[in-house]
């Protein structure tokens, strides 16, 4: 389950964007979101995500933290038709039209943190 490992490199990478953050009086800031795109041809599947997620990050700084997944779809681009198209995933790997191989993706290999949402404490 390469979820698992990838998680784990999530909260480092948050972890040390947090650590390079100004100096705040009330404290750290507190993740409230980490927003990723996934793409359709990384083989990495978003629930496994989720749940790789929730496990590794309980009791950490990231525990209260959600993950919030966007998928992106996989598009190749057929230079013989000049055209996009949708592969099937895992079936068959050419342009529909001219069954040429595909050869150009356009999206579906991202995999990627897009934002990562967070509040200051507040001073009590």
């Amino acid at each position: 389950m390469h979820e698992t490992d990838m998680t784990k490199a999530l909260i480092f990478t948050v972890k040390d964007w947090l650590a390079e953050q100004p100096a705040h009086p009330t404290g750290p800031p507190k993740v409230e979101r980490v927003h990723l795109t996934v793409g359709e041809f990384t083989c990495v599947e978003p629930a496994s995500l989720q749940f790789a997620f929730r496990a590794q990050t309980q009791g950490t700084f990231l525990s209260e933290a959600e993950l919030v997944i966007k998928e992106t779809p996989l598009i190749a681009f057929c230079h013989r038709c000049q055209q996009e198209y949708r592969p099937e995933i895992g079936l068959q790997y050419v342009c529909p039209t001219c069954q040429a191989p595909m050869d150009d993706i356009l999206s579906g290999r991202e995999l990627k943190i897009n934002r990562v949402e967070f509040s200051q404490p507040v001073a009590v």
